[in-house]
């Protein structure tokens, strides 16, 4: 299996030694479409107390199986 360094490497080699404008303009668009900035979500205090309790839920065993829940939304459509 190759290392991440190694995988490095022979890319670099690839892109140094290619003369295809066209692949290294895609190789420059998947680079440039997978950078993300890191963001910082702000969630409102109604969504913070979504989570505590569906936290609460999970702790105190209080959840359905999603193969149940269907039967049950079946019933009402």
């Amino acid at each position: 299996m190759d290392t991440l360094k190694s995988i490095k490497n022979r890319l670099i080699d690839q892109i140094l030694t290619t003369k295809n404008e066209a692949l290294l303009k895609a190789i420059d668009s998947i680079f440039t479409s997978t950078q993300t900035e890191e963001k910082i979500l702000t969630l409102s205090s109604e969504q913070i107390e979504m989570l505590l309790m569906s936290e609460k839920d999970i702790k105190q065993n209080n959840i359905v199986a999603e193969s149940d829940l269907d039967t049950l939304l079946s019933d009402y459509l």
